[in-house]
């Protein structure tokens, strides 16, 4: 889980030109703090970032605690061409082929060959994509990151209670807006009692999104070259301090914005297609991620992104008071031409601004969407009804739309 944090702060670098200095007359809030940062990106990097499982009775810090199964797999594109961070999850239960091993869970890859064997399984499911550096981490750090920052505030949809004695994990906690501290972070992460291993994904997502808005305020930004050195010691990575500290610099200086993460499109197998349970990928939606988050292309990947956006499916959730409010969105996207649409419950936490969440990575379809909507926030992450393409969370800013028509 911190392997997303580090990693979306972590690559290839180059000094920065003596030029650039902290006192430049500048009053921007990161002129103090960027001094600490002395290195630039020179140019887009890939990062496999694995969280590994807990391994029993292995010595803290030793290789053998990383030798277990990939608990979080992500691939990170930190580009400085255009400033942007792009997150890819990988569910742990993908089915996939391991060189020497056959068909299995890519999770399997690290206990076999180590991170050598899981980067090359991870490139080649993605169509190749090249991968320049590698972070494992375990479990154990993102708990110790998250209490160093003070704790993140979350919005708990509803409540969670979990025991596993085997685990040694229990989860307990409460429905809404919380800060939660490094123990209670890791029981939101990892229950699963909601779509499995995707919802944990989800959960991620949104502790990753909080983490770095945590990062960034005034009271941690200065400590944060002194929290990377300390956090070193949950990593093996092939990454240098200095690039280290060079992701770390060019990932706080984007905006909210310029983060976009995406799941692996695909579905669970069906109880009878195969003796364990899989993440099924979907070839075409995978294509679709890679070409828009990974800039690589295919001809499958080319013929998809031709598709008409009015195909994509839709779910509406409605976060307001008004219990008819999600008909009367369906009616208006049937009248543009939008019939793939269904329900899902409503969101517990209401919003002031309709946010159309991009689950499976299309985002030129959430564009279009967003435009035919007049209204609305892009939010570029899988946390909406993981059936759908895209799920549009309707907002206080659709009623406040319909009440200027109708005067």
């Amino acid at each position: 889980m911190i392997s997303a944090a580090l990693g979306a702060t972590l690559a290839l670098v180059t000094p920065l030109s003596p030029l650039i200095l902290p006192n430049q007359g500048t009053n921007s809030e990161g002129s103090g703090w960027r001094r600490n940062f002395q290195y630039d990106l020179a140019r887009p990097v890939n990062i496999l970032v694995m969280g590994i499982d807990r391994v029993m009775d292995a010595p803290k810090g030793s290789s053998e605690a990383l030798a277990g199964r990939s608990d979080t797999i992500l691939l990170l594109r930190l580009d400085p061409t255009d400033n942007s961070v792009r997150m890819l999850s990988v569910p742990r239960d993908t089915r996939v082929e391991i060189p020497g091993i056959g068909l299995a869970k890519i999770n399997d890859a690290n206990v076999e060959g180590g991170s050598a064997l899981a980067a090359r399984v991870v490139s080649r499911t993605l169509n190749n994509v090249p991968i320049d550096r590698y972070v494992r981490v375990t479990t154990d750090a993102f708990r110790e990151l998250v209490d160093l920052v003070g704790g993140i505030e979350v919005f708990v949809p509803h409540s969670m209670k979990y025991t596993d004695v085997y685990q040694n994990l229990e989860i307990d906690l409460e429905q809404g807006w919380q800060t939660l501290n490094g123990d209670q972070a890791e029981q939101f992460a990892r229950f699963r009692q909601e779509n499995g291993d995707i919802g944990r994904i989800q959960r991620q997502q949104v502790l990753l999104k909080a983490l770095r808005q945590r990062l960034v305020s005034p009271t941690v930004l200065p400590r944060l070259p002194k929290l990377v050195r300390v956090m070193q010691q949950y990593i093996d990575t092939n990454l240098s301090l200095e690039e280290i500290l060079a992701l770390v610099g060019f990932s706080l200086e984007l905006e909210q914005d310029d983060f976009k993460m995406v799941l692996l499109p695909g579905r669970f197998s069906l109880k009878d297609e195969y003796q364990a349970s899989y993440w099924l990928m979907d070839t075409i939606g995978r294509d679709r991620v890679v070409r828009e988050y990974f800039q690589e292309t295919s001809e499958q990947a080319q013929a998809d992104s031709r598709r008409s956006p009015n195909q994509v499916r839709i779910a509406i959730q409605n976060t307001t008071d008004d219990p008819e409010l999600s008909n009367r969105i369906a009616q208006y996207l049937a009248q543009k031409e939008f019939y793939n649409v269904y329900f899902v419950k409503d969101w517990p936490d209401q919003l002031r601004q309709t946010q159309i969440i991009v689950q499976q990575g299309d985002l030129k379809a959430a564009a279009t969407l967003k435009k035919v909507l007049g209204l609305g926030k892009v939010e570029a992450s899988s946390t909406g009804d993981i059936r759908s393409e895209l799920t549009i969370r309707v907002g206080q800013d659709w009623l406040e739309r319909e009440l200027r028509i109708k005067n």
